[in-house]
């Protein structure tokens, strides 16, 4: 029951020797999401072993190239691979009037799969994704244009039926389903059997929220609140705090106060302005804001574990 993060990209703007534009890829229970799509994304797709064939969601933040660049390419690739199903991309609306432009240059007409586009807002919360296992909400941001992060939340897992209670209290297997969706049990002798005293505790349900490319704003925290994973951009120094909000960025302090104040499991920032050949500096300064602080490198893959509640 996997729920990981993987940094594809860590840059802002334009990628350095060490570091690509802005990609991330979400995997709850081995569906795989792309998350921007900056210059590059299918190469780091390749050296960190994530099969083509399992991206058939992409969301893109705002459709600045930093965050669009690769989708080019990817698209490409993966006509030129023989890709036969669907590939489904959440974006501003004027990125599909993009796509359509370079598909009559540049792909091959027509595709063999079918891109069906999902226009995003970016003023309110937005449910934008739903299956058995996870939702997907949009996160209204603060950038030079419409700019949305996107709130990835696991849905409840079933319980955990306990075994040795099957057997002692002669539980039918037609009975299995309900108990494991929270329903009491009934035995021969009609006496009640509460659904605690059947199933271990409940896991607790896992989250992710993705926010890049804004200013600092604190009007996200009622979504973001305790999430396990805040990713957030920080791609100034506190020292550049006219710049980054002169562009729509916010600054490694910022990041580390607003952490603060959301308390998530853990921080990660990325996002890093080129000028920046070390990142040092930048967690320092969120570090002292928010300890459990981390950066955004390459290849890594920050998993969130399972954890059982408390009854």
């Amino acid at each position: 029951m996997s729920f990981s993060f993987t940094i594809l990209g860590s840059s802002s703007a334009v990628p350095t020797s060490e570091r690509f534009p802005a990609a991330h890829v979400v995997n709850i229970h081995e569906r795989y999401f792309l998350v921007d799509c900056g210059e590059g994304a299918q190469i780091q797709l390749r050296r960190n072993k994530i099969g083509f064939g399992k991206i058939d969601h992409i969301f893109i933040s705002h459709i600045h190239g930093d965050h669009t660049f690769g989708l080019f390419g990817l698209i490409s690739t993966f006509s030129l691979l023989g890709r036969k199903s669907d590939l489904h991309i959440f974006a501003n609306p004027l990125l599909k009037s993009i796509l359509e432009d370079h598909r009559k240059y540049y792909y091959e007409h027509p595709l063999p799969f079918n891109i069906i586009f999902h226009p995003l807002g970016s003023k309110k919360k937005e449910l934008i994704y739903e299956d058995k296992k996870a939702e997907v909400y949009t996160i209204p941001l603060k950038h030079r244009i419409p700019a949305c992060g996107f709130l990835f939340l696991e849905k409840p897992p079933p319980l955990n039926i306990i075994k040795e209670q099957v057997i002692r209290q002669e539980i039918p297997v037609k009975d299995i389903a309900g108990i494991k969706s929270g329903k009491d049990f009934v035995n021969k002798k009609g006496e009640i059997i509460p659904n605690y005293l059947l199933t271990l505790p409940p896991f607790k349900p896992r989250s992710l929220a993705y926010c890049t490319d804004t200013k600092l704003t604190e009007s996200i925290l009622p979504q973001i609140k305790e999430v396990d994973i805040l990713y957030h951009e920080a791609t100034y120094l506190h020292n550049m705090l006219e710049r980054a909000v002169e562009t729509g960025h916010s600054t490694a302090k910022q990041a580390g106060m607003l952490a603060r104040k959301a308390n998530p499991g853990k921080l990660i920032i990325g996002h890093f302005s080129a000028r920046y050949k070390d990142t040092e500096p930048l967690l320092e300064e969120a570090r002292h804001e928010f300890s459990r602080t981390f950066a955004a490198i390459e290849g890594e893959c920050h998993t969130i574990e399972q954890v059982r509640m408390k009854r």
